[in-house]
Order: structure tokens, then sequence, then C-alpha cells
């Protein structure tokens, strides 16, 4: 099993250093800002994040006005806030604000710890949404939607596209994605390939603006 992704916000930059070495140490991947910026949202839109760790008292912008902005926008990451605001009113506006827990400084690493194994914990049983460019996909209901607006796709329809989402910027042979999609099916050929992904790029951009799927002469597909 991959790692679990941990995005920690932090504009101290020894408390941002000692965060990351933790969950390192602990098994965890990171990566670390100093600030909510637009190379913050770039990761967001091209990795798997498991947790956000956000300070609140940030340059420019308040941690939860930024956590708001990225919910309004389809990323579900959950998110625990780390942060010297620890008054009452501060606590609740943080919950009132999309947090899973909050955490006030100083705080006690191994309690930070703790709380992180735990709201990873309890999140990977939660909702699976997977968000690429504007497609965004509810393991829930198993739907994918394109600005919010709900795709009808048939049961191949479903599987292809999922197949392409997990894996983004993948050149994918025909093959694979007969083996991957098809699985059992009696109709395994290399045309039913081109048939299908041709059908799905109607659905999907029937303008033929977004090219989210490329054909890759002689060798086969990339979703990106």
């Amino acid at each position: 099993m991959s790692e679990k992704l941990i995005l920690i916000v932090e504009d101290e930059e020894d408390i941002l250093e000692l965060l990351e070495y933790t969950l390192q140490k602990n098994g965890y991947e990171t990566i670390g800002f100093l600030s909510a910026n637009e190379k913050l949202e770039k990761v967001l839109e091209e990795e798997s994040v498991d947790l956000i760790l956000m300070d609140r008292n940030l340059p420019g912008i308040d941690g939860t006005t930024f956590v708001k902005q990225i919910r309004n926008k389809g990323y579900n990451s959950p998110v625990i806030y780390l942060t010297a605001k620890d008054k009452d009113e501060d606590i609740l506006e943080g919950f009132d604000s999309h947090a899973d827990d909050y955490i006030t400084k100083p705080f006690n690493i191994q309690e930070m710890l703790a709380r992180v194994n735990a709201v990873i914990k309890r999140s990977s049983k939660d909702v699976a949404i997977l968000k690429i460019r504007d497609i965004t996909y509810k393991a829930s209901n198993k739907k994918f939607y394109i600005e919010s607006k709900e795709l009808e796709l048939t049961h191949l329809e479903h599987d292809l596209l999922l197949e392409f989402l997990k894996n983004k910027d993948i050149l994918m042979t025909r093959e694979h994605l007969l083996e991957s999609v098809w699985e059992d099916s009696y109709d395994k050929k290399l045309k039913t390939v081109n048939v299908a992904i041709k059908r799905l790029k109607a659905k999907i951009d029937p303008d033929n603006t977004k090219e989210y799927i490329k054909s890759i002469r002689g060798e086969g597909y990339l979703f990106c």
C-alpha cells in the first residue's frame, strides 16, 4: 500500500520541519508549504491528498478561509487545524470551517501524531473522492461529474473512465485496458477498446476542446 500523503501548511519554518520530520519518520509522505498559494492548489489538483495539516495564522489569508475556498472547488481532503488560535470561539469557528480536528499551540508532538493517525484512519472509511481537472468521481455513488454536472455513463464507460483517472499521465496500451477494464468479457478485441474510448470521449468532451484522452499512434492512450 502506498504511503499516505499529508500536506502541511505552516509559516514557521522550524515547526514545519519538525512536523515533516515526525510524520515522515512514522511512514507518511509529506509536502510542506509556508503559505497557502496557487502551488498548494496545484498539488491538490495533481495528487491524492489524505490529510491537510493547516495553520490558521498564515501570511495573507486565514487558514479557514483557504479551506473554505478549496471546499467550494470540490477538494474534500480531511483537515486538521494546528494553530495558536486557542479561544473557545476560535475552536468553534474551526470546526464550523470543515475541521476534522483542532490542535492548539504549543502542542505535544506525540499527541499530534496520534490525532493525525486517528483522522486518517477514520477518513479512509469515508467517501472517496477523486478529482482530476474538472472531472470528479464519488465512490459513494459511483458517479462522475464535470463541473458538478452528472455524467450519464454505461457500466463499461464508468470502469474505463475510472481506470484513466487512476492512471493520469500514464500511457496505457489497448492490451492493458482490455485486461483491466474488460477482464472476463468475451468481447476482448483491440477494436473494442477504440470504439469504447470514442464513445466515452463523445460524452466527456462533446466539443473536443478539452482533450482529456489523447491517442498515441501505435502505443495506446494517455489521460491528461
